[in-house]
């Protein structure tokens, strides 16, 4: 077997991911499940929105400078690379992109928002199906060492409910809870496990709610916070107590698990549930063109295959 690290490949240059998960894959005493790696190659690929667009030359130099080689197509860096990530800041290039990528059959991490709708999240996950390669996406509040350790806790016993919060402001253009809410909606699904049947959302100046119904009748709540003090929370709710956590999200919690996955082929996260985080997200948007009416999964879910169906050929 050989001793030379995998090498990563990065398609996107406008977030500050790109420098940030470089650092973390490229430094010299990365240990565990980030040892063995280096970053080698980056394309600087983006779009018209100006958090992409005016951001770009900035992280690209930035990159450049950790040692990271820019090149000018994604067929330099598939040749470069033996795992990819997508990490552009707009979701709504990512099936796009990761059409390309999916074609040389190389595991695959596509940053949060999976995609610009439901249906390009479905279409996305189904090519990675259909060309059978390992690909996952998830938001880096699920890995953290006190929420990733709720299932085993003693004081908290069986799940009944959560309570989540985080940061909110929306994108112009893109789903208003893709962005910043899948932080906190994440968090409430770790807490939760998959299983909701609906969602209604009552949308304020101050504050943002959603209300979800999960089988057995337990019900989980996101607040976004768009107003006044704003950090991550979670308030988990179980059979032998209540268990309170204030975890801000990890970088490194996230690499790690990039890390495992890029060396096993093995998703931390399931594409099931990570598909139902984002129909919670579309059915919460559905519920407020609806004047809050609670609206069920299913019904996103079915439509968006219709659509996805037609994105995959």
């Amino acid at each position: 077997m050989s001793n030379s690290p995998l090498r990563i490949g990065l398609v996107g240059m406008d977030t500050s991911h790109v420098p940030a998960f470089t650092k973390l894959f490229n430094d010299p005493a990365a240990s565990g499940d980030l040892a063995g790696f280096r970053v080698v190659a980056g394309f600087p690929d983006g779009s018209d929105t100006p958090m992409s667009r005016d951001r770009i030359a900035a992280f690209t130099e930035e990159t450049r400078a950790l040692g990271v080689e820019i090149v000018d197509s994604v067929e330099a860096l598939i040749e470069r690379s033996d795992r990819l990530m997508i990490l552009s800041v707009d979701g709504r290039i990512h099936l796009r992109q990761a059409r390309a990528l999916l074609a040389a059959g190389k595991p695959l991490f596509v940053d949060k928002p999976v995609a610009g709708s439901l249906a390009e999240c479905l279409a996305l996950y189904g090519l990675a199906e259909r060309d059978g390669v390992p690909c996952f996406s998830a938001s880096s509040t699920r890995f953290g060492t006190e929420i990733s350790s709720l299932a085993t806790r003693p004081d908290l016993g069986e799940v009944l409910g959560a309570t989540s919060w985080g940061p909110l402001a929306y994108q112009t253009g893109q789903p208003e809870l893709f962005f910043y809410g899948i932080h906190g909606i994440e968090a409430l699904f770790t807490a939760m496990g998959p299983g909701c049947e609906s969602v209604a959302r009552v949308k304020g100046p101050v504050h943002d709610v959603l209300t979800g119904v999960w089988n057995g009748g337990r019900i989980g709540v996101y607040r976004g916070l768009l107003q006044g003090h704003k950090c991550y929370g979670l308030a988990v709710h179980g059979t032998e107590g209540i268990v309170n956590l204030a975890e801000k999200p990890s970088y490194e919690a996230l690499c790690r698990q990039l890390g495992r996955f890029f060396k096993t082929g093995v998703p931390p996260v399931t594409a099931e549930e990570t598909l139902e985080i984002y129909a919670f997200m579309e059915a919460a948007d559905e519920s407020v063109r609806r004047g809050g009416s609670t609206v069920a999964l299913a019904e996103v879910m079915e439509r968006a295959r219709e659509k996805a169906s037609d994105a995959c050929r």
